[in-house]
């Protein structure tokens, strides 16, 4: 793979973290309270990126495009756990206001992320989105030389997507971090809070009425 391909590819990458999607509002939503927490949320965004790229190197993500009932489930699967996600973070700040945890103007917001907790987020739900896995398998073959190494070459493109993703949301992640300190209005932090929160649980349900209808 020449130098060219591999830029190439990177600007695929650029175009591709550009659109929003669940990280894009996962990172936002984690990163109102904590920076540091929504910054690990897109490093295990960035991690499961590369397991992606892996599973097309070993050629598994073609087994999964060549079986519809696997891809019906796993978007059944990624749908539930972003659902999940939406309505776990509105339960999480409905119960932190009734106990009077919720930040009052010069406080410090709630955590209700920890580190750990969002980078798994972050990893899970890259991991379960099969649009990941499409983008691999529908560009990827192309910057593969032919009788090059296979496995070598994926993974080092999707290291390519994995540091051009996770710098893209650790941007997202200060930029919203900053911006809520800057608004330290609760009634704004409850609207962004329930926005978020409630994008979440829209985006799994559309995808789990896709997979549940495909």
């Amino acid at each position: 793979m020449t130098f060219v391909s591999l830029v190439g590819f990177a600007g695929l990458c650029l175009m591709l973290a550009l659109i929003p999607g669940p990280d894009t509002f996962l990172v936002l939503r984690i990163s109102m309270s904590r920076a540091s927490a929504g910054i690990a949320a897109a490093a295990g965004s960035a991690v499961g990126a590369i397991v992606w790229g892996a599973l097309v190197g070993f050629g598994l993500a073609a087994v999964l495009e060549q079986s519809a009932e696997v891809f019906r489930w796993i978007k059944i699967a990624g749908g539930l756990y972003l659902m999940y996600l939406g309505i776990s973070a509105l339960v999480k700040a409905r119960r932190a206001r009734k106990a009077g945890l919720a930040a009052e103007p010069g406080a410090e917001a709630p955590l209700p992320y920890r580190r750990r907790t969002a980078f798994a987020s972050g990893a899970v739900s890259t991991l379960l989105n099969p649009k990941v896995g499409l983008f691999y398998l529908a560009v990827v073959p192309q910057f593969i030389p032919h009788g090059g190494n296979t496995l070598g070459t994926a993974l080092i493109l999707g290291l390519t997507l994995a540091v051009i993703g996770f710098l893209y949301l650790m941007t997202i992640a200060l930029v919203a971090h900053k911006t809520m300190k800057w608004l330290k209005k609760p009634k704004v932090n409850t609207v962004i809070e329930r926005t978020s929160s409630g994008i979440l649980a829209a985006l799994g349900a559309g995808v789990l009425a896709s997979g549940a209808t495909s």
